[in-house]
């Protein structure tokens, strides 16, 4: 009886190793994203100034390149990137706008979902400081001169 067991659960584990699938991707195949930086400073800057930046990035793969979504950390961080796929050995770049007329420091990220074998979710960073830029001086208001009065 134990041997018709033993026999059994092996065949079963011949069955079921013979069966598994091999998920793990062969280093250089398929598409795979390489970026010139994960993190952009614009150090300190005014409130209201131009505070945007690109991620230059590389698919470094085999194959066809494809971004399905980008996404701010919040509504402040504003992505852009490539739609179409980016060919094996072809350049693209991911577009990142922050809202400058909040001040403080910034630490924001950007998730990109995409379809590389390397990093099918990367997070790249803006970080900064917005510095608040002084009131302007108001101008007085003037008035009219007092009329005379009316006499009877």
């Amino acid at each position: 009886m134990k041997q018709i067991v033993f026999s059994l659960a092996a065949v079963l584990m011949l069955v079921f190793a013979g069966t598994a699938q091999n998920t793990v991707a062969t280093p250089g195949s398929g598409p795979e994203v390489t970026f010139e930086k994960d993190v952009h400073d614009f150090g300190n800057m005014k409130q209201h100034g131009d505070a945007s930046c690109e991620f230059k990035f590389t698919n470094t793969g085999t194959e066809p390149l494809v971004i399905s979504n980008a996404k701010g950390s919040c509504g402040c961080t504003v992505p852009d990137w490539p739609r179409e796929p980016i060919m094996p050995g072809k350049t693209a770049v991911i577009k990142v706008k922050y809202d400058s007329k909040r001040v403080g420091p910034i630490n924001k990220s950007v998730t990109i979902t995409s379809n590389a074998s390397n990093a099918p979710t990367k997070v790249i960073r803006i970080k900064g400081n917005i510095e608040a830029v002084p009131n302007a001086p108001t101008t007085p208001v003037k008035t009219a001169p007092a009329a005379a009065p009316i006499a009877n």
